[in-house]
């Protein structure tokens, strides 16, 4: 028995991301979607490439995180509760070229989001091969909460696949983006500096957005951040956002006041996907060069060899 066998496991399962919290250097929150996958020895694997080490780097300066399983997209599950497991987490400084000691998660990613296969042949493989070059992060569950799915908006509610109107909410950084989603996922800390995570809906104000925190989700005023993210089916047509700010208690309850929106995949405009290869390009050559490292090479006959021969042939993808 392990503490996350107190969770519906085939459910957690079934998730094909999560939105996973790390301290930034600075104390804030910071929560990204991120694909998991569960260990038989009861702690979960999640990587991260070279390109977005932030996340590696802020777990070996302070290792507490958090998961929320709360986005059922692709998993085939109808109200599905959500999952909240926080803990520990682990990344040790090795550079992985290929698929060792996370073959299963590799598996589960080629399945799960066919267009990553395209990454293994050429003409993509150079320009990808920093998607391959990988950390591993380790998490081991300390607490782990079930939370029921959230109740679907009221009707007046902006729809998830509508633009916001010209004037929603006002002149609040981050409401243009929260406006296009019907909830977000809340990034706090607790009394004691833990990272603490709650899907929410932001409601924008004068001054911040009123969320609400469900009682089992102990948060703190302080630094906090709302995230908002959506994949279709395939793990594909990603977005996020994250707005960051200070999380202040008022009379009616909680309210985050904005400060600045990072969107690091772009705001969908034709030419972010350039400009995000630019992008990681340089994030992957600045952490090999602080670290005095020739830039390694992917083995990609190991990743090959993991795709099934059926996979792009209309098996569960």
């Amino acid at each position: 028995m392990t503490l996350l066998d107190s969770a519906p496991l085939d459910v957690l399962d079934a998730y094909r991301t999560c939105e996973f919290v790390t301290l930034g250097r600075d104390g804030t929150p910071l929560a990204w979607p991120a694909a998991v996958s569960r260990r038989a020895d009861g702690t979960l694997l999640l990587t991260t490439s070279l390109a977005f080490a932030q996340k590696a780097l802020n777990v070996r300066r302070d290792g507490r995180v958090a998961l929320l399983f709360s986005d059922p997209t692709g998993s085939g599950l109808d109200h599905a509760p959500q999952i909240y497991v926080g803990g520990r987490a682990e990344c040790p400084d090795e550079i992985m070229t290929g698929p060792q000691g996370a073959e299963d998660y590799w598996r589960m990613l080629f399945e799960r989001q066919p267009h990553s296969r395209s990454y293994l042949s050429p003409p993509l493989r150079w320009l990808m091969d920093w998607y391959y070059l990988r950390l591993l992060i380790t998490v081991t569950p300390e607490q782990v909460i079930v939370r029921p799915a959230l109740a679907p908006p009221s009707s007046g509610h902006t729809s998830e696949h509508t633009s916001p109107g010209p004037d929603e909410g006002g002149a609040l950084p981050g409401a243009a983006q929260l406006a296009r989603y019907p909830t977000a996922v809340l990034a706090a800390r607790d009394a004691s500096g833990a990272p603490v995570l709650a899907r929410t809906r932001p409601v924008p104000g004068d001054a911040g957005f009123a969320v609400e925190v469900p009682s089992d989700c102990a948060v703190a005023p302080g630094p906090a951040s709302l995230l908002v993210h959506r994949h279709d089916e395939r793990l594909n047509r990603m977005e996020n956002a994250l707005v960051r700010g200070e999380l202040e208690r008022t009379g009616a309850g909680w309210s985050l006041v904005p400060a600045k929106v990072v969107q690091p995949m772009g705001s969908g405009r034709p030419s972010d996907a350039l400009r995000v290869l630019r992008r990681t390009k340089r994030a992957t050559d600045r952490y090999l060069e602080r670290r005095g490292l020739p830039r390694p090479a992917v083995r990609w006959s190991e990743f090959r060899a993991l795709v099934k021969p059926d996979a792009g042939r209309g098996g569960r993808a």
